[in-house]
Parts: C-alpha cells; sequence; structure tokens
C-alpha cells in the first residue's frame, strides 16, 4: 500500500463523509475505499473495534474511531491545534457531536410510531440543548476558533447538514436555524474551496 485508505460505506454521510472531507483539506492523496452494506458482515470482526470509518496508513497498524483519525490528520497537516488546552477543547466539541449522534441515531432503528415521539422529544428538549452548547463555545466565525478551518469544522459541518436537507423524519430541518455562530460554520465549510471541488467532482 502506497496511499493512504479510508474505509467507509459507499455513502456521503456521517463519521466516514467527515473523515473523506479533513484528508481533502489536508491535501492528501488517497484511496476512498467505499464498501457495500451486504460486504460488512465478513468485514466486521477484522477492523479494530468493529466499526468504520478505518483509516490504513503506510508502515502502521489500521486506526479507528472517527475523532483518532480526525485528530491525526489534523495534528499533521496544520488542521487542528497545536497548543494542548486549545487541542483539548476542539476535541471537546468533537465530542460534542458524538454525542448528538448517539442521542439521534437509535431512534433510527424505531417503528414509525416510536420513533415519531422519541424524535419530537429529542425537538422539544435535546437538540435545542445541543446547539445551545455548540452556540455558546463557538468564537465569532467563520469557524469554531475564527479565521482558520479544523477539522473540527468540518465534523459540526456533518452535524448540521444531516438535518438541513429535511430527510429526519420529525425533526425538521430548520432545527438549528436560531443558532447563526453554528450554522455559519456549517456555510463556511461548505463553501471552502477544497470542500467545493470534492462535491464538483460528481
Amino acid at each position: 500500500m502506497t496511499l493512504a485508505r479510508l474505509t467507509y460505506f459507499d455513502a456521503p454521510m456521517s463519521r466516514g463523509e467527515e473523515c473523506r472531507l479533513a484528508l481533502q483539506l489536508a491535501g492528501v492523496d488517497f484511496e476512498d475505499h467505499r464498501i457495500r452494506r451486504e460486504e460488512w458482515p465478513a468485514m466486521k470482526e477484522t477492523t479494530p473495534y468493529g466499526a468504520l470509518p478505518v483509516l490504513d496508513l503506510p508502515g502502521h497498524p489500521a486506526l479507528a474511531q472517527t475523532n483518532a483519525i480526525l485528530v491525526l490528520i489534523g495534528r499533521r497537516h496544520g488542521l487542528h491545534p497545536a497548543d494542548d488546552f486549545e487541542a483539548a477543547r476542539h476535541e471537546g466539541m468533537m465530542q460534542h457531536v458524538e454525542d448528538l449522534r448517539a442521542n439521534v441515531s437509535p431512534t433510527i432503528r424505531m417503528g414509525d410510531a416510536d420513533k415519531k415521539i422519541a424524535r419530537e422529544a429529542l425537538v422539544a428538549g435535546y437538540l435545542p440543548a445541543w446547539a445551545r452548547a455548540a452556540e455558546r463555545n463557538i468564537a465569532s466565525g467563520p469557524y469554531f476558533a475564527g479565521e482558520n478551518i479544523h477539522v473540527v469544522d468540518v465534523k459540526l459541518h456533518m452535524a448540521v447538514r444531516w438535518f438541513l436537507g429535511g430527510n429526519v423524519d420529525h425533526i425538521p430541518a430548520t432545527i438549528f436555524a436560531a443558532y447563526p455562530k453554528l450554522m455559519g460554520v456549517h456555510d463556511a465549510v461548505r463553501e471552502h474551496p477544497r470542500i467545493k471541488a470534492w462535491y464538483a467532482r460528481g
């Protein structure tokens, strides 16, 4: 293997997509290894923690867990703070995004009636509270820490994008509209030239 290889499902979503975008931002030439859902059961026990994404780098064992992958990419390519306290602050926000996923993702597997009840409860309580916490930790913009983009911004972008399309039943696409700094990070990442180039490939 001569290139970095990122393995994830063949979908532009969630943890795998944020790792792809981080590699794109870093200017890393990598193999975008996409698998079908039906391939996953046979692969699961071969991964470090039984989950995707997995990053393979020449000369190293496979690396898993999304935030670990993002932090490594960030440290190597100037997309994560060198200062230890500021780095920890970024990693706190990255964990905040994982907390969001941990609260919303279980509803995906629910039946329609239970899903509606659970997601309406999220809309009434958890999601606004999550957004308020994100908002008070974001700098004046356009990115989480100000003028420079970091891997945390890609993660926030993906969290907001999850809902913006209006495809998460019973959660309004406007759920985060009242939080301008959070929405501003999403928009700034979307408009970054390297991110636009990624999606322009078709």
